[in-house]
């Protein structure tokens, strides 16, 4: 069981908890007090559980293949040529690169990952004002991202 539905769990025997004392017959102070308790312990849950609920990760987005024209047609069955799109990898898929350092790197030319394959990790490292040993880091990788492709 996720802890953020269990933390919901509690919240919620919390908030009958407050309902029950509003019907048992005690004394005004003892019910605002134990009121007040209860609400405020079910209003801690929700939030710790909100807390605790899992994160959305992002996801790399695959290859769709694309239809082509014109259609292959065989007899009575009609195939589909189809191709595969270009995966399109941003700069920011290179360990290290951001959306900051991904803007800097784009206004120097570079907007793809086979245009930082192709640069000079000196070059770069003079241009950002960065210590070369990142940039080559940045070029390497890069340049294993274009031999997958």
């Amino acid at each position: 069981m996720r802890s953020d539905y269990a933390l919901y769990t509690v919240a919620i025997i919390f908030f009958i908890i407050t309902t029950v004392t509003f019907a048992l017959e005690m004394s005004e102070f003892e019910r605002s007090v134990s009121v007040v308790t209860t609400v405020v312990l079910g209003l801690l849950f929700i939030g710790l559980g909100y807390y605790q609920r899992p994160k959305p990760r992002a996801t790399a987005i695959e290859a769709i293949p694309v239809p082509t024209a014109p259609t292959a047609v065989t007899g009575e069955k009609t195939e589909t040529v189809m191709e595969a799109a270009p995966a399109v990898v941003a700069l920011t898929e290179v360990k290290g690169i951001g959306e900051k350092r991904a803007e800097q790197l784009k206004a120097l030319g570079i907007s793809s990952i086979e245009d930082l394959a192709k640069a000079s990790a000196e070059d770069l490292a003079a241009k950002l004002k960065i210590s070369p040993k990142i940039t080559r880091r940045w070029v390497g990788n890069a340049k294993k991202f274009v031999e997958k492709a």
